[in-house]
Parts: C-alpha cells; sequence; structure tokens
C-alpha cells in the first residue's frame, strides 16, 4: 500500500519514497473532484451532513498525504524529493484554485448559508460558512470564464515560483564554504563553535576549520570572530545568497519581480486596488495605509531610541576596537564586545547554562504549571534519527496532543524555525475526537564532543515561540476543522500564541527551573540573570526598526509598486531605509532575494503581522504580569479564551474575551524598553 494513503494513524516516514508522491496525488485528486461532480448533481438542499462534511474529509485526506510531502522537502531535501514535489505542487493548486473558482459550490454553500439549518449550526459551523463565501470571492468564483482561466494561470505559475525561490536559497547557502587552516585567524571564536566547525572540514575530506552560511556556523562568526577579513567574507556570502552576484541559475531577482506582477495582476482580476488590499480582506488589519501608519508611527517612537543605539555602537567601536569605519559585518561583533562591557556578560558565557534537556524540561514543566497538562516521550516513526516525539496529556492521562520536535539545522534542512499541522483536531463521524499532532522544527547546533547541544538564549526564545505556535494548534477544544487549532485565525492574530510565550523567557521563576551549566551542573546565578534582564532592550531601537523596515517594505511593495515602472524592488527598500532605517546595508546587500517569508512563506503584506501581534502578546502578558506570571488561573483563561478557541471567532472578539478590553501598545513599548525610564 502507498503509504501516503494511510490515514490510520501517523505519517509512515520510513517508507515514503519520492516514486510514492505522484500516485497518491493523483488518486486523491481523482477521488476529491468525482465527489464534487456527485455533490453538485445532488438536487437536494445543502446540509452540513449531506454536503460540507463529505468535502472536509475529503480535503483533510489530501493534505494528510500531502503534509509529510511538503514536511520531508523541507527537512530531508534531496534531488528526486525535489523533482517529485515540484512535479506534483502545480496539480495540487490546480486543484484548490479550482475548487475555490467552482460557482456552482459556491451557490451550495450560499444555499446553506440561506437556509433554516444555518440558525441551529453551532458557532464554529457558522464561522466555517462565511469563511467559505469570503474565500470563494477571494477565490475568483464570480469571475467570467475568460478570468478565471488567467487566474488559475497565476495561481500555479505563483506557486512554481515560490518553491523554486526556496530551492534557490537553499542551494545558494549550501554552495557556500569556507575553509580555514590557520588557528590563529579564529581568534575570538568560542570552542563549541570551533569543534563544530572541525569536525565539519573532517567530515567534507578537508584539514582546518569548515564554516558555511547556515545559522549555527554564519552567527558566531559575526558576533566573535576577530578576523575582520573573515567576518567581511562569510558577510558578503550571505548577504549576496540567490542573487546576480552568484550563480545566476539561482539568482532570485528575476522571480520577485515576477511574483510581484502576479500578484498585482491577481488582486485587479478579483476587483481589489492592488495586492496589499486583496491580502487584508482576510486579516485584523483593514487597510494598507492603516497597516502604513501604525508601522510609521512605531518606527517614530522608535527612532530616537535607535539613533541613541547606534551612536552609543560607533563611538564603543571607534574608542575601544579601533573601527573608525563601522561597517555591517562589524555591527554584530562590535554589539556583542560592547555588550560584554556594560554589562560584564557574554552570549556565550550564558550559553553554558542551556543545555538542551534542562531547557526542553523548563519548557514542559511552565506548559505544565500554566495549563494543568503533562509531557511525557513518546515513539512515532521519524524522518531523522536526531527528532523526538512527545504526548500531550491530562492529569487524567487522557492524550490531548503529540508532536515532533526536530531541532537540529542539516544539509537537507531549509533554514529558519517554523511550526507545521500534521493532523489537526476534529469530531469524526464515530464520535471520537482527533488528536491533533505538530511538526516543531528549528536550526540549533547539534550537540558536540559528548556534550549535549548548548543554547543561546535567543535560541530559547525561538524554540518557546515555535512551542507557542505549537500549543495553539494542539490545545484548541473546537471540533470542526476549518476552524480548529491555526484553522480560519486571521493570519495577523496567529503569531499571538508564539510571542506571548518568549516573554516567559526572561522570568526568574522560569529560568531557575531550565539551567543546569553543562561543566560544573550549577543554576543560572542570580547576578548572571540580572545582566542579561539589564541587557534585555540593548539596541532594541535598532532592532525594532530593522523588523518595520522589512514590514513597510513588503506592504508598499505589495500596495505602491508597480514592477517596471521605472523602479526595482531594491530601489524601494532603498527608499524605505532612507524613510525609516538608521543603518544602512551596503550597496551590494541582496536582502530581498533571500526574503522567503514575503516571496515563499506566506506572509505577502502580511509582514507587519509581526509587529501587530507582538501588541496582542506583550498586552496579554501583562494580565499575567499583573497577577503572577505562574498563575494556573489566568493560564487557564488564556488556553480557553484563545488556544482552545482556534479561529471559531474573530481573534479581537478572542483577545478582548481574555484581556476584558480591546488590545493597548503600551506594554509592548514597555516590555521593549521604548518608553523613557524604561
Amino acid at each position: 500500500m502507498n503509504p501516503l494513503l494511510d490515514f490510520s494513524g501517523l505519517p509512515r516516514f520510513a517508507q515514503i519514497k519520492p516514486e510514492h508522491v505522484a500516485p497518491a496525488i493523483e488518486q486523491l485528486l481523482d477521488e476529491n473532484r468525482a465527489l464534487v461532480t456527485r455533490l453538485l448533481a445532488d438536487d437536494s438542499l445543502p446540509t452540513w451532513d449531506n454536503f460540507v462534511r463529505p468535502m472536509e474529509d475529503a480535503n483533510e485526506r489530501l493534505s494528510r498525504a500531502w503534509g509529510p510531502v511538503g514536511h520531508l522537502n523541507a527537512v530531508m531535501n534531496s534531488p528526486e524529493l525535489r523533482d517529485a514535489y515540484n512535479a506534483t505542487l502545480p496539480k495540487i493548486t490546480t486543484y484548490y484554485a479550482e475548487l475555490g473558482q467552482n460557482l456552482a459550490l459556491f451557490q451550495k454553500f450560499k444555499a446553506l448559508r440561506n437556509s433554516a439549518e444555518f440558525e441551529g449550526l453551532s458557532a464554529a459551523r457558522k464561522k466555517i460558512i462565511e469563511n467559505e463565501l469570503r474565500d470563494f470571492r477571494l477565490g475568483g468564483a464570480e469571475l467570467p470564464d475568460d478570468k478565471k482561466a488567467r487566474y488559475l494561470e497565476i495561481q500555479e505559475r505563483q506557486s512554481e515560483l515560490s518553491s523554486r525561490f526556496s530551492d534557490n536559497i537553499l542551494d545558494a547557502t549550501n554552495d557556500f564554504t569556507r575553509v580555514v587552516e590557520q588557528r590563529g585567524e579564529l581568534a575570538g571564536l568560542p570552542e563549541d563553535v570551533l569543534q563544530t566547525a572541525r569536525e565539519a572540514a573532517e567530515a567534507a575530506g578537508k584539514t582546518g576549520w569548515l564554516f558555511t552560511l547556515k545559522a549555527p556556523s554564519y552567527l558566531p562568526v559575526m558576533q566573535f570572530a576577530d578576523n575582520r577579513a573573515l567576518r567581511e567574507k562569510i558577510y558578503r556570502a550571505y548577504a549576496t545568497r540567490a542573487s546576480e552576484f552568484g550563480n545566476l541559475q539561482w539568482d532570485n531577482t528575476p522571480l520577485m519581480d515576477e511574483i510581484v506582477a502576479l500578484r498585482t495582476e491577481e488582486a485587479a482580476l478579483l476587483g481589489f486596488a492592488n495586492y496589499g488590499e486583496l491580502s487584508l480582506a482576510a486579516k485584523m488589519a483593514e487597510t494598507p495605509q492603516q497597516v502604513a501608519d501604525f508601522m510609521r508611527e512605531l518606527a517614530q517612537r522608535a527612532r530616537p531610541f535607535a539613533e541613541k543605539d547606534l551612536l552609543e555602537l560607533r563611538e564603543f567601536a571607534k574608542t575601544n576596537l579601533g573601527l573608525n569605519d563601522l561597517r555591517s559585518w562589524d555591527v554584530a561583533y562590535a554589539s556583542e564586545k560592547l555588550r560584554e562591557q556594560r554589562y560584564a556578560f557574554s552570549e556565550q558565557e550564558v550559553k553554558q547554562y542551556f543545555p538542551e534537556d534542562a531547557v526542553l524540561a523548563g519548557l514542559f514543566k511552565l506548559v505544565e504549571t500554566l495549563y494543568g497538562l503533562h509531557i511525557k516521550t513518546s515513539r512515532a516513526p521519524v524522518w531523522h534519527e536526531t527528532v523526538r516525539f512527545f504526548d500531550i496529556r491530562t492529569d487524567k492521562d487522557v492524550l490531548v496532543g503529540q508532536f515532533y520536535m526536530d531541532l537540529y539545522a542539516r544539509n537537507s534542512k531549509r533554514g529558519g524555525a517554523w511550526m507545521d499541522d500534521v493532523i489537526t483536531r476534529r469530531r469524526l463521524e464515530d464520535g471520537r475526537i482527533q488528536t491533533p499532532v505538530a511538526y516543531l522544527n528549528c536550526n540549533f547546533s547539534a550537540p558536540v564532543g559528548g556534550k549535549p547541544a548548548l543554547f543561546t538564549h535567543d535560541e530559547v526564545q525561538t524554540l518557546f515561540h515555535e512551542f507557542g505556535h505549537g500549543l495553539h494548534h494542539l490545545l484548541t477544544e473546537v471540533e470542526d476543522l476549518g476552524v480548529s487549532g491555526i484553522n480560519g485565525v486571521e493570519w495577523d492574530a496567529v503569531e499571538l500564541p508564539s510571542q506571548f510565550m518568549e516573554n516567559f523567557c526572561w522570568e526568574w521563576d522560569v529560568l531557575q527551573g531550565m539551567t543546569r551549566h553543562v561543566d560544573t551542573h550549577g543554576k543560572l546565578p542570580r547576578a548572571l540573570f540580572d545582566k542579561m534582564l539589564a541587557a534585555k532592550n540593548f539596541q532594541s531601537g535598532l532592532a525594532t526598526l530593522r523588523q518595520i523596515e522589512f514590514a513597510l517594505f513588503d506592504m508598499l511593495m505589495h500596495s505602491h509598486f508597480q514592477v517596471g515602472q521605472g523602479k526595482s524592488i531594491l530601489q524601494l527598500l532603498d527608499e524605505v531605509r532612507t524613510e525609516v532605517a538608521v543603518l544602512i546595508p551596503p550597496e551590494f546587500n541582496r536582502f530581498p532575494q533571500s526574503f522567503s517569508h514575503i516571496f515563499a512563506g506566506g506572509y505577502a503584506a502580511g509582514y507587519y503581522s509581526y509587529k501587530w501581534a507582538e501588541v496582542l502578546s506583550a498586552d496579554a502578558y501583562s494580565l499575567f504580569e499583573e497577577h503572577g506570571v505562574l498563575n494556573p488561573e489566568i493560564g487557564s483563561r488564556f488556553r480557553s479564551e484563545i488556544l482552545a478557541m482556534g479561529g471559531a471567532r474573530p481573534a479581537m472578539e478572542s483577545f478582548t474575551a481574555f484581556r476584558g478590553r480591546a488590545p493597548a501598545i503600551d506594554a509592548l513599548l514597555r516590555h521593549n524598553g521604548l518608553v523613557e525610564n524604561a
């Protein structure tokens, strides 16, 4: 049996082969299209049970077959799997675009919406039907046939280009290595980084130390290497990935232009003034102008702090490091030295207190305290020997959810960190509840030299962030697929539970239970924690402006920009930087060419949602600050009003139900130190 067609339990990763992909997906697409034909031929009045449920069942089978394929393509990429994925992706895209454009299906949903049954449905089911009607309109269901055909072409081409965009970044990242043969050229780099680099060189049959552009290799070089020439070399390679400065077959520049042009055309077909408006039709924010105003207001509040950050850094670099001309490849290095001098600690010192086992134990204990749950090691088929699997259970040992954890970087895995769903909670026809399952993926350094993996405090926050997404998916109590977990949640509210979790990484009561020095086994000293806390908002002005720069660029590109109208995407970014940034990268920097969030990751005209949701998460967390950060009563309220509700009601309703009022920006500014004397 084709393992992709086995829906009896968890994916059978060990058996899944590239040659299984096309037959499984084609079979399911044929079955689904036959079902649609049958449903449309049925003249009886559509109901939830005779119309919505069969569609839901069929589309869930398709997503459960395709999900592991997309996942493996991201974490165990190979030429054969990539080919199978890219060959099948257009078929999936076409199917969903066809569904979205099917006027007869749209009429069926309208008939159900206007039927006597509708009033008796649960709030969750009503929301699913309302979402479907909105999505039909956004999917081109009301377009004339010739425009429908063009819309389909646009969808197929966009998915193809986005996949190539990701592949190009991965290939360009993997292509670069730098071998250093003299130990003296690596002064300043931590021992564990050197050991990893030495092992990488040995594995490649080289002598010396081998560095790459993957985060666990790239970031320590930028932060710690005294060798300025090495920093510049690595920075330049990283900043020009997938651009015209490298292998031209991986140049994302033409792909970016075509993606943006296609999005503009898609928006026009659907009657929107621009793609930004189309994107916001299903989000909390209402107009591109509202988003731009929000970003500019935040930039105005952050700018004085960012200017002060930069002035201090330049003065320090000149006086203490002899760097009269601070360049982009000096910023992380000089910042780390300034932080060490000002707060008398280094990232490297802190890292020794965060071995993987202690961090996971602390994270799990926090979840158990807040939500009355228990997390236990479990077993499941996995795609790599370092992947682990866990159960989440209640006090009465009832299974709530399960998740995979894939924490380490490797050549076959795309960069970054992300959560994805494997199985979504729903009530099955036989009355049983389907247990939700999630993937949690990071790109941390693997253990070396017989010691456990060590995480920087930033990596600990990344782990907590992704776990917050995971809890949003796993702790839902909604029983209908379309709004269960993160389904149906407005995109600009999806980051609320993840950013909310990051706050706990700054709480003494939490950190005490999740630290253990890798050599001495001692807990994180209070004095060191106090220094970390003092340094928490170190350069937060610069960090905030950087996020605003990306978000404003994204929204303006999708609302005030036309490809081929005398200005390039890079020139638009330069204009945004002139307006909001204080730290301008060198002319050769090609950041957009690797900005996969907006060109390949679903954040198009939506990158602002990180800051938008940060307002929500900081304000939500302030209720914990008022009542005790480990307060199970407030935890239970957060779980029931936000995590449990999924997309069953608008995110703003969930927020106000939890907080008792509309969100305010004050907590965000305070958390980020963007208020005087914060």
